[in-house]
């Protein structure tokens, strides 16, 4: 419960924070169940929130999917969640890289593809990359 008042957890970071204290698995499975049944944790919830959270700080769609996925949440409520997001991901792409690299676009190829490549990490698509620089041409 300690964890969950403070934030929203998915269920595997849950398990795997009760693990480390030395609880058993079965115990571990049988209390998640409990937390989802009383609505305390829901990966659904956990998902917004997370989403909320790291597309104000400016990540894109790819690297979203990711970390949800390492957070051992399943990819089709990833996708539905991203793709239900209602998020222009033009204008946070053009915000991150703004505050990166500044208003002008680099004409030669070495700038864009220093910038493609922070962009990229940051978790935006090469589709979106492309059509920025195309955007300005």
């Amino acid at each position: 419960m300690g964890y969950l008042a403070r934030r929203e957890h998915s269920r595997k970071e849950l398990g795997l924070k009760l693990l480390a204290k030395g609880f058993n698995s079965e115990s571990i499975d049988n209390v998640l169940e409990q937390l989802a049944r009383e609505g305390m944790q829901s990966d659904q919830r956990y998902i917004d929130s997370y989403l909320l959270s790291r597309t104000q700080k400016g990540y894109g769609p790819v690297r979203l999917g990711m970390e949800l996925r390492e957070r051992g949440i399943d990819d089709e409520l990833i996708n539905d969640c991203i793709h239900t997001l209602e998020v222009d991901w033009m204008d946070v792409l053009q915000s991150v890289r703004t505050k990166k690299f500044g208003r002008t676009l680099p004409v030669d190829y070495k700038g864009q593809a220093k910038e493609s490549r922070f962009l990229q990490y940051r978790g935006f698509t090469t589709d979106q990359i492309r059509q920025l620089y195309k955007s300005d041409d």
